[in-house]
């Protein structure tokens, strides 16, 4: 089936615009990053809003200050951190939002929350490599989008009847402080001062965050050797021989030798991923099933 192709230009971004799926998933053996949406919840709900595939592509945009101009008719959504949006310079909500030729989309500021998500019906269609269409350096032809890239989509040729159904989305989810964790294969070696410390303490993120790590303020001074070299994935905590504590994130490397003392849960990353610098959180830990 031939389907014609749309484009939406990026007129203005900051760093840390990209396209992102759910990732590379099963490529560690080969030393490949999952990479992919650090919010998956935010992921999720945007796709099924625009009743797409759960793997469709949207673009992650990190910072205020992002303005787009779309060329063909489609419809689009947007979640996560709340913002001030703006269509052909009119605020607008996060619900669906119709497109027609011309239209030009503006993200202001971030109120709450700092990953807000747009998605697009039937995702971005951007190339795929290595079963993901999520940019990363040197796998990608770029880590991330600037002024003038066109990023493709499936136009769907005409304007769609407006509906007046209105969607209620809570973001108070990402406001949540408590990250609940498991054990890492290193959590026994810790004393019991230092585990005391750990999970009764609030840590504070530092300037130190992007998709590869978030480096916590609070030093939490120990003993534990370096290991060698083991895998580590999206949301391992790792502890440095300095008492320096790095959650990896979505494009975390595969292996690593700081000892692995907790590992957040899959739901607890996506709360983190929204976070800012200087806020806090503590961790809790979370029983087997």
């Amino acid at each position: 089936m031939i389907r014609d192709i749309g484009f939406l230009e990026i007129l203005k971004t900051n760093p840390g615009t990209s396209v992102q799926d759910l990732g590379r998933i099963g490529l560690g053996h080969w030393g490949v990053p999952i990479s992919g949406v650090m919010d998956q919840r935010s992921f999720e709900w945007i796709n099924h809003l625009l009743k797409n595939k759960p793997n469709a592509a949207i673009l992650e945009i990190l910072q205020p200050g992002f303005k787009c101009r779309f060329d063909s008719y489609t419809t689009i959504g947007l979640s996560g951190a709340k913002a001030e949006i703006r269509k052909n310079g009119e605020l607008t909500s996060f619900n669906l939002i119709k497109i027609v030729p011309g239209d030009e989309l503006e993200i202001g500021k971030f109120l709450s929350g700092s990953i807000v998500y747009l998605g697009i019906s039937q995702g971005f269609q951007i190339e795929v490599i290595l079963s993901s269409r999520s940019n990363y350096p040197k796998i990608t032809k770029r880590g991330m989008l600037s002024k003038g890239d066109k990023v493709p989509f499936f136009t769907t040729q005409s304007l769609a009847e407006e509906t007046f159904a209105s969607v209620r989305l809570k973001t108070t989810w990402f406001e949540e402080s408590i990250l609940e964790v498991y054990p890492g294969p290193d959590f026994e070696s810790l004393s019991n001062d230092n585990k005391t410390q750990l999970l009764n303490s609030k840590f504070t993120i530092s300037t130190l965050a992007n998709r590869m790590a978030f480096q916590l303020e609070e030093l939490l001074p120990n003993s534990i050797p370096e290991r060698l070299t083991a895998p580590v994935f999206p949301g391992t905590v790792q502890l440095t021989s300095g008492g320096k504590l790095l959650i990896l994130m979505r494009d975390a490397q595969v292996t690593g030798g700081y000892p692995r003392i907790l590992q957040l849960t899959e739901g607890s990353l996506d709360i983190l991923a929204q976070k800012k610098p200087s806020q806090q959180v503590k961790f809790q830990l979370k029983k087997f099933d």
